[in-house]
């Protein structure tokens, strides 16, 4: 099964710098669990819009079987291991 973490997030968006350091830290924990794709919204609207994302930063956990989990705002490493190990990493 394939387990995805969903990261959208802009440039100009201050949470977001707060959470990269989070998720840096799971990627470097269980990396090989799940895959890390960052979505940059001013780039990629079409992926927000299909999400329905409206604040930053939202992550979105994911697995074959559709959304396991989302996150509005700075979300703690607790929290996301949670939802990862919920959807199968």
């Amino acid at each position: 099964m394939t387990v995805r973490l969903l990261d959208f997030y802009a440039d100009w968006c201050g949470p977001c710098k707060t959470q990269d350091p989070i998720l840096e830290e799971i990627v470097e924990e269980r990396g090989d669990a799940f895959e890390l794709q960052k979505v940059n919204v001013d780039e990629e609207q079409d992926v927000a819009n299909q999400y329905s994302v409206r604040s930053l930063p939202t992550l979105i956990v994911e697995n074959d079987d559709g959304v396991v989990d989302r996150f509005v705002g700075v979300t703690q490493k607790e929290d996301i291991d949670a939802a990862l190990s919920e959807a199968g990493a």
